[in-house]
């Protein structure tokens, strides 16, 4: 049996995400969001979250595009002049890679976004970084850490495979495969070492912010029927917003994921968070296999 994560990113982003994503919940196919915890939209997210139970919500950790949990004070070489994290992904992942002091500083910001989760009483059911940055060793390593020592057992490893996104849109030029799949393999190893399970495979990175429903039905006959697989969307009920991506076609990617004809395609294939669909002894209620 297929085993499927409906996962939304930018749970706590914004009243827009908040929304749809609590739609895409309740109308459609959602399993899982991921939150930020230091974004403006955090203590509505949290609402979301309580009040849907069936939601599995994890930490969505941010590093960069979005505000930090510690004073900005405390960690300069991560933030600029403004407060906010910086935008310069590939000049910070140098310096994370070449300054103690900006590690330090990076340790200290995942435990503080790990701890603020853990604060708010939700069971962590996963986690993942905005941006996919925790594909930065450095990133991946404190992220793992924090998450093991916090009792989380599930990491997303944003491998997509190319033959599964040009089967169902032989347009999509796909992602860099033959540099992801390698390294997320030696991602997994070491998350496995500290107690993290992964989904098989991930579906939307190279559609991110443009998954449209007629991409998500022609790709789930395609899906394998071995092992599991997340299926990532950003949904809101429209685009905009303080912290929006440019071209994000959010609204979109909603619509997918309440389409009644979505539902019917999945079928009898088992949904869920990642515990539930990964750990379905461990998860709440879990019987050893996945509840269609």
């Amino acid at each position: 049996m297929k085993r499927l994560i409906f996962n939304a990113d930018d749970l706590g982003l914004a009243p827009e995400t908040n929304e749809g994503i609590e739609r895409a919940h309740r109308e459609g196919v959602l399993t899982a969001a991921s939150l930020m915890v230091g974004e403006a939209g955090f203590e509505e997210g949290l609402r979301v979250a309580r009040a849907n139970p069936g939601l599995a919500v994890g930490l969505h950790l941010t590093l960069t595009d979005g505000v930090p949990v510690l004073p900005a004070a405390q960690i300069p070489a991560l933030t600029q002049k403004n407060g906010r994290f910086r935008d310069d992904m590939a000049a910070l992942g140098l310096l994370l890679a070449l300054s103690p002091a900006a590690r330090s500083e990076l340790a200290a910001e995942v435990a503080a976004q790990m701890a603020r989760f853990a604060a708010t009483g939700l069971s962590c059911d996963h986690v993942n970084a905005h941006k996919h940055y925790h594909l930065h060793p450095q990133i991946a390593v404190e992220l793992m850490r924090a998450a093991s020592g916090a009792g989380v057992r599930c990491i997303r490893l944003p491998w997509e495979p190319g033959p599964l996104v040009r089967a169902a849109d032989p347009a999509s030029p796909g992602t860099a495969e033959w540099a992801l799949k390698p390294w997320c393999r030696v991602l997994r190893r070491r998350a496995s070492r500290l107690g993290l399970l992964a989904p098989d495979r991930v579906l939307g990175l190279a559609w991110s912010g443009h998954f449209t429903v007629e991409r998500l039905l022609a790709a789930l006959p395609h899906l394998p029927e071995d092992g599991v697989t997340e299926i990532y969307f950003h949904p809101a009920t429209a685009g905009g917003f303080p912290g929006s991506a440019a071209g994000y076609s959010y609204a979109t990617e909603l619509a997918a994921l309440v389409d009644p004809r979505v539902a019917e395609a999945v079928g009898a294939a088992a949904r869920g968070g990642y515990a539930a669909m990964l750990l379905p002894n461990d998860a709440p209620g879990g019987t050893g296999k996945p509840t269609p």
